[in-house]
């Protein structure tokens, strides 16, 4: 059999095991689509939530599940997203004082500017890897949150500062739209909802560019072996420091959609236990896969609010202000349960255990094929 011959018998194959994955695809975009309007807020909100931390699992991902550069300081520069955000595009009330940029280059700036965070702590990034990365980048949290309480002309101090809401070609972002989509009014968090999607699936794209390119090779061959990966030309402390900055991006670009969801910001949320989150997120749905990130960003997100919410109908679970296990605490105890049994049964996580469970459903025949 000649080689076009094979190509060509090979070709429908490979068409007819990628239809499927492309349908699905299709239809979950459509689902998307369509959410805000069925949906009422409540769930809306839990996925703008669910979509800003999913950006900054992705980044995460880059550098821990690639790069195999462990970093405790995620959440400072989700930090830096958040207030340079709110600072550059914030007006001056009372002693908190803002310098009224348009909010898209607002958003834009503050993205940078966590890059440059970034930049300014990748020769430490550059030297270190392992838990001693994860030691020196823990510092960052501790001094983030310190200047976060003291600098109040920026940051509003404990009490934190409001965020303007985003607008973009003269289209505000607010409650005070008055756009309704087939009988349905569209407020701050219908259109955001849009906004937030947009840019998950656009960071998804570069996130998956990224790793199955020539970056994300030479990441993985410097998380394998330093040494082997050097002998292979890759510069070892440039990658490392440019996985850095990248993550750093990332978590600048969900600080900034973690501003515009809560409509405000405060120094207590940025704190280790966000740090720790992004990495149960990572691990929850396999490191180094990006819809891995995805929907372990989504469930670990989500699942604290659902509890709060159904509290009353829940056993041993109570709701905010009450005597008893409280919800966020209850979330804990089970996706930091999840974790150990992830890590003790299925090291890949979520993305790993799919695809075990889609080999074993396919006949012997179809795993043989090319």
């Amino acid at each position: 059999m000649s080689d076009a011959t094979a190509t060509a018998a090979v070709a429908p194959r490979a068409v007819a095991r990628r239809l499927p994955g492309a349908l699905l695809l299709a239809a979950a975009v459509v689902v998307l689509l369509a959410l805000p309007l069925y949906l009422e807020a409540f769930w809306l909100r839990i996925g703008l939530f669910s979509m800003a931390t999913a950006v900054g699992a992705l980044g995460l991902t880059i550098l821990f599940g690639a790069a195999g550069q462990l970093s405790l300081g995620h959440a400072f520069f989700v930090a830096v997203g958040t207030y340079g955000y709110a600072f550059l595009s914030g007006g001056d009330t009372g002693h908190v004082k803002g310098l009224g940029l348009p909010p898209i280059v607002a958003a834009v700036l503050a993205t940078l500017l966590a890059g440059v965070c970034g930049l300014l702590f990748s020769p430490v990034a550059g030297r270190l890897r392992g838990i001693y990365l994860g030691i020196a980048s823990l510092g960052l949290v501790f001094l983030g949150h310190h200047l976060l309480l003291n600098l109040r002309p920026v940051t509003g101090g404990y009490d934190g500062r409001s965020v303007t809401p985003f607008s973009l070609g003269g289209f505000l972002f607010s409650d005070s739209s008055d756009l309704a989509v087939l009988g349905v009014p569209f407020g701050a968090v219908e259109s955001l909802w849009y906004l937030f999607l947009a840019v998950t699936a656009v960071a998804t794209l570069v996130a998956r560019n990224v790793l199955r390119g020539r970056p994300g090779r030479a990441f993985r061959l410097m998380r394998d072996n330093e040494v082997g990966a050097a002998a292979m030309g890759v510069r070892v402390q440039r990658a490392k420091a440019s996985a850095f900055v990248l993550s750093s991006m990332y978590a600048g670009v969900a600080g900034v959609l973690t501003a515009l969801a809560f409509q405000r910001a405060v120094p207590d949320y940025f704190d280790l236990g966000l740090s720790i989150d992004f990495l149960a997120m990572i691990i929850l749905g396999g490191l180094g896969s990006t819809s891995g990130a995805i929907v372990g960003a989504t469930f670990v997100v989500a699942l604290p609010i659902v509890l709060s919410r159904y509290a009353d109908a829940l056993p041993l679970v109570v709701g905010p202000g009450q005597d008893g296990l409280d919800a966020s605490i209850a979330a804990q105890f089970v996706y930091g349960a999840l974790v150990v049994v992830v890590m003790l049964t299925q090291p890949g996580g979520l993305r790993a255990m799919v695809h075990t469970l889609r080999q074993r459903r396919r006949p012997p025949y179809a795993r043989r094929t090319p």
